[in-house]
C-alpha cells in the first residue's frame, strides 16, 4: 500500500485549521469526538483479568487487559495461571504489538513485569507517573532509583547511570537472567509531573519528553515491543502512546487523525485517553510540536542521550565461549518454551497489521494502486 505523503508546513496549517475548528464554541468537537469513542471496546471480554486467580494482580479491580491482545508469559511450573499480567499489546504504526501498556507494577507483580520486559525482548520502559500522590500509591518502585542492584524472581535489576533531563530522567538498566548467558541494556524513561487523571502543566515539556522517546525508537533496532505505563495504564499512557504514535506519522509526512488513533487504540486497551482534558491535550502537544520542529530539543536530548550502540544484540556473561553460544540460542529461560501466538478468531482479523494504516488515514492519503503499485 502507498500512502501519499506531505510538507510539515501543510501537515500542521492543516492540523492547525482542524484543531481550532474542533475548540470552537466551548470545545464542541472535541466534546462531540469524545463522546463518539465512548463506546469503543466496551463489548471486548476480559475473562482471564477477572477471573478469581488473578484479581489481586490488578492494580483497580474494573481496569482489565482485553483477551484478545493480552500479554501472556511463560507458565511457571505448570500453573495455568502464571501466564497472566494486567497488559496488552497495542498498535503504533508498524504493527499490532508496537507497544506493551500496562499497569503500575505492585508488589506482588513486579517479578512477573520484568519477567515480561525478558521475555518480550523489551528495551525501552516509559513511566508517566510519579510513584506517590501524597499518600497515593500510584506505582511501587519496580527499579533502584540510585545506581544499585535488586533481585525480581530469577532478573536481577542493575541501575548503570541515571540522567536528569528538564522535566524527566533517563536510567540505564542492565538485565540479567539466572538462566541466560548474556545481559541486555534497558533504558528507563521516568516522567513523574504528570498527575493522576490530568494533563502537564505544560505542553512543550511533554512534547520534549516525548520527542526524546520518539528519536531514540527511532534510532535503535526494532527487537521489542517499548512498555509504557503510568498507574491503570490507561489515560496518560494513553495519550503518551496517542502523541508518540501521530509524532511517527507526521515524521513521515503523514496526516495525522487523532480520533482514528484513540478508537485503535480502545479497541486493544480500554479507556486509552482517559477524559477529554487528555484528549484535547494531545492535540494541543502534537500542535505545538508541528509548530516547533524536531530540532528545537537537540540540545535538551544531547545532554541526557542514549547509546544505540547497546542495542545491537546481547552481550555474553559467560567467558565460557561454548556455555555463552549454547544458551545464546534461545532467548527464553532454561526449561521454558516460547508461547504460540494465540489463535486467530474474528477480532484479531478485523485487526490485522496490514490494515493498520488504512483505518488511521483518510481516504484521499490512499494512492491508486493500480497506478502506484507497493
Amino acid at each position: 500500500m502507498r500512502v501519499q505523503t506531505f510538507p510539515r508546513a501543510q501537515i500542521l496549517q492543516e492540523f492547525d485549521l482542524r484543531c481550532q475548528a474542533l475548540a470552537a464554541n466551548n470545545k464542541r468537537g472535541f466534546k462531540q469526538e469524545f463522546e463518539e469513542l465512548n463506546k469503543v471496546g466496551k463489548d471486548l471480554p476480559t475473562r482471564v483479568g477477572n477471573s478469581e486467580v488473578n484479581r489481586q494482580k490488578n492494580r483497580y479491580p474494573y481496569i482489565l487487559p482485553y483477551d484478545h491482545c493480552r500479554v501472556r508469559l511463560s507458565i511457571q511450573n505448570s500453573y495455568a495461571h502464571t501466564d497472566y499480567i494486567n497488559a496488552n499489546f497495542v498498535p503504533g504504526g508498524e504493527s499490532e504489538r508496537d507497544f506493551i501498556c500496562t499497569q503500575g507494577p505492585l508488589p506482588n507483580t513486579i517479578a512477573d513485569f520484568w519477567r515480561m520486559v525478558w521475555e518480550q525482548n523489551v528495551r525501552i520502559i516509559v513511566m508517566v507517573t510519579a510513584l506517590k500522590h501524597k499518600d497515593i500509591v500510584l506505582c511501587d518502585s519496580y527499579w533502584p532509583l540510585d545506581p544499585g542492584i535488586v533481585y525480581h524472581g530469577l532478573i536481577k535489576v542493575t541501575t548503570v547511570t541515571r540522567k536528569q533531563g528538564p522535566d524527566y530522567f533517563v536510567t540505564t538498566i542492565n538485565l540479567q537472567h539466572r538462566d541466560c548467558a548474556t545481559d541486555r541494556i534497558i533504558t528507563h524513561y521516568y516522567y513523574p509531573s504528570w498527575p493522576d487523571r490530568g494533563v502537564p502543566k505544560s505542553s512543550p515539556s511533554l512534547c520534549a519528553f516525548t520527542e526524546h522517546v520518539r528519536q531514540h525508537l527511532e534510532a535503535i533496532p526494532r527487537l521489542g515491543p517499548a512498555v509504557v505505563h503510568c498507574s491503570a495504564g490507561i489515560g496518560r499512557t494513553g495519550t503518551f502512546v496517542t502523541l508518540l504514535w501521530l509524532m511517527q506519522l507526521c515524521a513521515r509526512g503523514i496526516r495525522p487523525n487523532i480520533r482514528a488513533a484513540v478508537q485503535d487504540l480502545r479497541l486493544h486497551r480500554m479507556w486509552m485517553v482517559q477524559n477529554l482534558e487528555q484528549y484535547v491535550c494531545a492535540h494541543e502537544c502534537l500542535l505545538h510540536w508541528l509548530s516547533v520542529g524536531t530540532s528545537a530539543w537537540s540540545s535538551q536530548i544531547q545532554r541526557v542521550s542514549f547509546n544505540t550502540n547497546c542495542y545491537i544484540q546481547d552481550r555474553p556473561r559467560s567467558s565460557s565461549g561454548q556455555r555463552s553460544r549454547s544458551r545464546r540460542r534461545s532467548r527464553h529461560p532454561q526449561g521454558q518454551t516460547p508461547l504460540a501466538d494465540p489463535p486467530q478468531n474474528t477480532i484479531q482479523q478485523i485487526l490485522n497489521p496490514g490494515k493498520l494504516l488504512r483505518r488511521l488515514l483518510p481516504s484521499s492519503s490512499l494512492l491508486n494502486p493500480a497506478t502506484h503499485p507497493s
